[in-house]
């Protein structure tokens, strides 16, 4: 089975097979990264190999974004790690006040109607499991956001971590470039969903071993400053079907299973 990852594409020529159109479509090259904002990365606990440079920061782990300011700005460690698979959350989680929280979506209407289905079937999925935070797509100005990556993006998808003032993450890009206009509905259903668990505090299930669902040697992200905090009732065993495994095969499915329900529920 094919992987691609959630979601650098680097050798995505292999996994996807272009049209030539795309092909001729001019491709800006990378910004080099520097070896401070590389080393910024690793203390903050996430990978810092394949670190691509985008507007206002960098797309680290394939998608998940980090500002400058988050490179910069002083964090207290918290990490609390026990197994190799088990669900981590970030330190920064969604606010519910103390009910519940309705979070709005809205996505823009220049993508394609397919994108539009995919999203629905994402939200019904965090709906169907009762939290206390809600999902609804709206028409604009949504909490979250999704619009198109610039056409120099190498990965499918992005998205960063909740405000520490309780609000998730206001934006998730998509690589049109990448998914298509038609995509598998269920594959990139599960896209959406895996970014907005992002965006409401989720980090990695494979946060201890991206080799786990991304292949090649074993890969430990090291310490963090944003939070890897494990979530209690999740499996110390490897989980092969999480929503928040770092990469994914190619058109699959992985709705919610019984693992992240439990960390879902512990969190919302």
């Amino acid at each position: 089975m094919k992987v691609n990852r959630l979601l650098i594409v680097g050798a995505m020529v292999a996994a996807f097979g272009f049209t030539s159109c795309q092909q001729d479509e001019e491709v800006k090259i990378q910004d080099t990264v520097s070896e401070n904002a590389l080393s910024r990365i690793s203390e903050l606990g996430f990978y810092n190999k394949n670190v691509e440079k985008v507007e206002g920061g960098y797309v680290v782990e394939g998608d998940i974004f980090l500002s400058e300011g988050d490179l910069s700005a002083a964090h207290n460690t918290k990490a609390l790690r026990v197994g190799e698979s088990e669900q981590y959350r970030t330190t920064n989680l969604v606010n519910t006040g103390g009910g519940v929280r309705n979070i709005t979506l809205s996505i823009d209407p220049a993508l394609p109607a397919t994108y539009v289905t995919a999203l629905d079937a994402a939200i019904d999925r965090y709906n169907a499991q009762g939290l206390n935070i809600t999902m609804s797509r709206v028409s604009s100005g949504g909490n979250i956001y999704l619009q198109a990556a610039p056409k120099s993006a190498q990965y499918l998808a992005s998205a960063g971590f909740p405000t520490s003032a309780g609000d998730p993450h206001n934006n998730i890009k998509i690589a049109t470039r990448y998914i298509g206009t038609n995509p598998n509905q269920a594959w990139f259903t599960t896209i959406l969903a895996h970014e907005i668990g992002h965006c409401i505090g989720f980090r990695h299930t494979d946060y201890m071993d991206r080799s786990y669902s991304c292949g090649g040697s074993y890969s430990n992200e090291g310490a963090s400053t944003v939070g890897a905090i494990l979530i209690p009732g999740t499996p110390s065993a490897q989980d092969p079907n999480s929503w928040m495994l770092a990469c994914i095969g190619s058109g699959q499915n992985r709705p919610f299973n019984a693992n992240d329900v439990t960390a879902l529920n512990y969190l919302y």
